[in-house]
């Protein structure tokens, strides 16, 4: 209010308090959905060896979510005397914390799944190795265009071209490496940002295309199939 935003009525600002406070009032709530049943079970005698080690994971995983939440939001409360640009958090910190909300969510629920699932006995060909190595590539190519997203709201490299499949008029925009160590285009550039994270999105989308095509070469079970046939639909949507 003071730098850049005088125009601000109390409710505006309002408006993004309560946001902040119900996101910071959701991740408690999750917290205690993982801490307290996990305490329940623990003094019941309920989890196993192996489920110990995987619950004091998960629920130490949800305080280190929340704590790093506390270190981005803190990026943006840091005063920059010499800035007129529009208060935003570190881009660096925000990936970490979308990052860390990912393993978080996909480690929960595959520990769910493999409890409430038996596990499929299937003959372990080429076919299916090459297959579960391909799934675990894509997996990584979606996690890492996701970190990618994070850099662009980061960045609110968004806003900077409006146009595809070019960047304005040009396939490859001309300030692609304008700043300088050029690895710092990466991360800090906001036209690197989204060329970035258009090609990784549309990698993703291509790999997990190949994957479903792959599939329909190998004699699967129909929940498998069915897990593959939603990731291509929802890859498409997304």
């Amino acid at each position: 209010f003071n730098s850049l935003n005088r125009d601000m009525t109390l409710t505006e600002f309002k408006f993004i308090w309560y946001m902040e406070y119900s996101h910071r009032m959701w991740g408690r709530v999750v917290g205690l959905a993982y801490i307290l049943p996990a305490a329940y079970f623990w003094q019941k005698g309920w989890l196993s060896r192996p489920m110990k080690g995987c619950v004091l994971a998960l629920c130490g995983l949800v305080c280190f979510q929340g704590l790093l939440g506390w270190y981005m939001v803190k990026s943006g409360l840091e005063e920059k005397p010499d800035s007129y640009d529009i208060p935003r958090v570190s881009q660096y910190r925000l990936a970490a914390h979308l990052g860390s909300a990912l393993v978080l969510y996909s480690a929960s629920l595959w520990t769910g799944l493999s409890l409430l699932l038996p596990r499929h006995k299937l003959p372990e060909t080429h076919q299916l190795l090459r297959l579960r190595q391909f799934a675990h590539g894509t997996t990584a190519l979606i996690f890492l265009t996701a970190l990618s997203g994070a850099f662009v709201a980061g960045l609110d490299a968004g806003l900077v071209y409006n146009s595809f499949p070019k960047m304005g008029e040009r396939w490859i925009p001309d300030d692609l490496l304008a700043f300088s160590p050029v690895l710092r285009n990466i991360f800090e550039n906001p036209t690197t940002v989204q060329f970035d994270h258009r090609i990784l999105g549309i990698a993703s989308v291509t790999a997990v295309t190949a994957l479903y095509l792959f599939s329909r070469k190998v004699p699967l079970p129909r929940r498998t199939r069915m897990a593959v046939t939603s990731l291509l639909a929802v890859a498409c949507m997304q």
